[in-house]
């Protein structure tokens, strides 16, 4: 079985997963070769992410939050162009402990997305998140804990993939966020690919708000 096609498989595990425990087991199976398949499908999202992050985060401010960040594909990319202060949290263990190896988070943590997270209100300047609203992944709910850790003026960056986007209730929570006084929407993306090989149908959309 080729990268393609073990990519494939292991994406269909992620997606189909049931709980928070079967997601963390299928990440955990698929934590060494996680880079490797998802560079063969062409994984833009990790990388493209960055751009959003440079056109409303001054590099002098911080700490950054990679809110699913995996093995940490974006970090690197952040360090070079001179971000220094970043925090990762993750359901996997597993991919963890790759993101730690990369050098460039001086904070990882262990958590679900959906439930409390342990930072105190206001902590982050940013935070940023791709390829985790998606199919079996962290609910819209998510939204509200971690707009609650971000700093008022600080922004919220992250995509949504488009088979969940309106049963998974997005639009819902964006509206009583904003409703709220909690945030302000800034930028919408179209919908575009997160694969620049593979998976055609796979399209998603970035979002930028701002904390109010």
């Amino acid at each position: 079985m080729n990268d393609l096609n073990k990519a494939a498989a292991a994406l269909d595990s992620v997606y189909t997963a049931g709980s928070p425990e079967a997601l963390a087991e299928a990440y955990a199976a698929w934590a060494a070769t996680y880079d490797g398949e998802t560079a063969a499908l062409g994984y833009l999202l990790p990388f493209l992410i960055v751009a959003w992050i440079t056109r409303y985060v001054p590099v002098a401010e911080g700490p950054l939050l990679d809110a699913g960040c995996g093995t940490g594909l974006s970090g690197p990319q952040l360090v070079a162009l001179g971000y220094g202060d970043l925090a990762g949290l993750d359901l996997s263990e597993d991919m963890l402990k790759i993101a730690g190896s990369r050098g460039s988070y001086n904070d990882l943590r262990q958590a679900a997305l959906g439930g409390p997270l342990p930072w105190p209100d206001g902590h982050f300047r940013a935070f940023f998140s791709t390829g985790v609203f998606t199919m079996g992944h962290a609910p819209a709910s998510s939204l509200r804990e971690l707009a609650r850790i971000t700093r008022k003026g600080g922004h919220a960056i992250f995509t949504v993939r488009d088979k969940v986007f309106e049963s998974g209730g997005f639009r819902a929570v964006f509206d009583d966020l904003e409703r709220q006084g909690k945030w302000r929407p800034v930028e919408e993306s179209p919908w575009f690919r997160c694969y620049a090989i593979a998976e055609p149908d796979a399209v998603v959309k970035a979002f930028v708000f701002e904390i109010t």
